[in-house]
């Protein structure tokens, strides 16, 4: 399984004294980046191609806090792939020192071709080494309707501008 550790710094603490939410999408966010690193997915790789990496989701699930003064190990898992790569699924989970699961996230993306700013698929020198990455016991195929999920408006929430 790929995984990362980190330092709890002082800037990545809230006011509760415990591990801020933005510094968890912080970890694995530079957790996402060292692995496309070491699959060659870096500035030159990904320019090459006019590739960028979008988010589309991040779910997190919180069951322990993390302090100042212990290491946090964030681990990156393979949930979903569509047939071209154009769509991800990562799952992450934070663990503390002792190896107690303490967080979760569920983080659905895709690539876009930043000259025409339109999905799309992975070339094979990258889908082969992204599809290699461990995958979770639920992984599953993604169609365009996976990243559909939660892209509809609540209807009992008016829009801002009428």
């Amino acid at each position: 399984m790929y995984t990362k550790q980190f330092e709890i710094r002082w800037s990545d603490i809230d006011a509760n004294r415990h591990l801020r939410n933005s510094a968890y999408i912080d970890y694995m966010s530079h957790t996402r980046m060292s692995f496309l690193l070491e699959c060659g997915m870096n500035q030159k790789g990904l320019a090459s191609h006019n590739l960028g990496p979008v988010a589309f989701y991040e779910h997190m699930y919180y069951f322990r806090e993390f302090f100042p003064g212990k290491p946090v190990f964030v681990s990156l898992q393979l949930k979903g792939l569509s047939d071209d790569g154009m769509y991800f699924e990562f799952l992450h989970n934070f663990y503390d020192e002792n190896g107690k699961n303490c967080a979760r996230c569920e983080m659905m993306g895709g690539w876009i071709d930043l000259m025409d700013r339109k999905l799309v698929g992975l070339p094979k020198v990258f889908f082969d080494q992204f599809s290699a990455l461990e995958k979770t016991d639920d992984f599953r195929i993604l169609t365009k309707e996976n990243t559909r999920k939660y892209s509809e408006r609540p209807r009992d929430i008016a829009p801002i501008v009428q």
